[in-house]
């Protein structure tokens, strides 16, 4: 706006008239008392200011404006009809004006000089503009910067405060951070912990997961720099994101040497024990069995011998089953894989079950259609055998399972049991098959050491099958495999 300061009328009203019609906003003031007021309240890009007024003149308007941080940078233009000499000129520039008319005025040199004036106030208010926000985002990017100082300085101290090695990485996977325990296994910032030369290297995970952009837990064989010997750790690193972009890595190694020693000596305990236990147990079962051959069936001790047999033969898959996983620990498991029949392997299992679950309807839903796989034949049969055992049991009450299989539309062949008993919790599904792992409701499930499930998935794993359990309390559980079908 446009602040037009004049003691006549007439000269207010050509004034404003040519402004307007050039499509300026116009304000007016008659006395510079008025015009003094009016900037206080009021932002101006031009004044056109008269010199001669009565009381307070046009100088005396100029110096008091250029004296104001608020008014200081408004231009302005005097306006004389009288005070055409050189001295009223310098003095009219001295007082604060930035250009002088002299009276009558042209109204084309009238609006050149208006419209310039408008533009530099125009490309000068945008520039402070810019200069606002460029110190707006100055200060916006210290803080940011401040505040990030502050959050590594809190983390660097968590950091040297646990007991693992810890470190930090920029994105790009460059190490700006480690803790004292780094130095106990590397002598550099820069050269990253080795492993165990049987290992996988770590350095190449670590690539891998600046990559990926995904997190890895991982358990590595690290070597300690004062007595050269290799100790279990845990690495994990994770990425730390903001608005979505990977700002930060944080990985930490664990010791967990001690727990993994325990379960050394735990897994030897169990073979040494399961061998030890398998020569006395084979007699035992031998002379059970010959005890049971010479007893009539009309004997009255004959249901104490199919006790003790039954019994006897749990204890024999008992200790098969923990030999089974010494040789998964040790990688000693033997596999062979051959062409097999599925539905032969299904209905020998099946026929045996049914002779032992008497009691039990064990349906059959669907069937293979001779298609073949490359299996273990006696491995896959201890697969339905645990699968379709523990769906018995686990059924008290409606005392139906149901066996389905049938060929998915990629071409799997797909093998689940289904019953119908107390279901599994869900915070249990995802753990149903970790070694020695049991539900949590012990008290209402048959007793067992939890490996038997823990094996399966082992076996299934070695021919490339995938599998799962889908649950729902209350109304039963269905644990399913899918298999590759064998092509020739």
């Amino acid at each position: 706006m446009i602040l037009i300061v004049d003691d006549r009328p007439e000269n207010i009203f050509s004034l404003r008239s040519i402004l307007e019609l050039h499509s300026f906003p116009v304000d007016t003031a008659s006395s510079g008392e008025e015009a003094l007021k009016k900037t206080l309240k009021q932002k101006y890009a031009l004044i056109i200011l008269d010199v001669q007024m009565p009381g307070m003149d046009g100088f005396e308007v100029a110096e008091i404006l250029s004296g104001n941080s608020n008014t200081k940078d408004i231009p302005i233009i005097f306006l004389s009809a009288v005070s055409t000499e050189k001295k009223f000129i310098t003095k009219g520039y001295n007082s604060g004006a930035i250009d002088y008319i002299i009276k009558p005025i042209d109204p084309d040199i009238l609006l050149l000089k208006v419209k310039t004036f408008m533009r530099l106030y125009e490309q000068n208010r945008e520039l402070n503009l810019m200069q606002e926000n460029l110190r707006s985002e100055i200060e916006f990017r210290k803080k940011t910067e401040q505040q990030i100082q502050e959050k590594a300085q809190e983390l660097h101290g968590i950091l040297e405060a646990i007991p693992q090695i810890a470190f930090t990485a920029t994105s790009t996977g460059l190490i700006d951070f480690v803790n004292d325990n780094w130095y106990l296994y590397s002598d550099s910032i820069t050269k990253f912990i080795e492993n165990h030369p049987d290992d996988l290297p770590v350095k190449e995970q670590w690539n891998e997961v600046i990559l990926s952009g995904e997190a890895l837990e991982t358990v590595v064989r690290i070597c300690r720099l004062s007595d050269k010997k290799y100790h279990y750790h845990l690495l994990t690193v994770i990425p730390v994101k903001e608005n979505g972009t990977i700002v930060k890595w944080v990985g930490t190694f664990t010791d967990i040497n001690e727990q993994k020693l325990a379960v050394k000596r735990k897994d030897e305990f169990l073979t040494i024990a399961s061998h030890e236990l398998k020569t006395p147990l084979t007699s035992i079962k031998a002379y059970v069995q010959l005890l049971d051959a010479i007893t009539p069936a009309q004997n009255d001790k004959k249901p104490y011998v199919d006790r003790t047999l039954l019994q006897v033969n749990k204890l024999d898959s008992l200790i098969n089953d923990l030999l089974d996983i010494s040789r998964i620990e040790s990688g000693k498991l033997k596999f062979d894989v051959r062409e097999t029949d599925f539905d032969t392997v299904t209905e020998r299992t099946l026929e045996m079950l049914q002779q032992i679950y008497r009691g039990v309807s064990i349906r059959r839903d669907g069937t293979a259609g001779g298609i073949k796989v490359l299996a273990n034949e006696m491995r896959l049969e201890q697969v339905l055998i645990n699968f379709i055992s523990n769906a018995v049991k686990y059924t008290p009450a409606a005392k139906a399972v149901d066996v389905i299989t049938r060929i998915q539309p990629d071409g799997k062949l797909y093998f689940a049991i289904k019953d119908y008993g107390i279901g599994i919790p869900e915070k249990d599904r995802e753990s149903i098959f970790n070694k020695f792992f049991r539900v949590s409701d012990a008290e209402s499930t048959p007793q067992g050491l939890g490996i038997g499930l823990y094996i399966c998935s082992e076996i299934l794993r070695r021919h490339n099958a995938d599998f799962g359990v889908e649950s729902e309390l209350g109304k039963g559980s269905t644990f399913w495999f899918t298999l590759p079908v064998f092509k020739q």
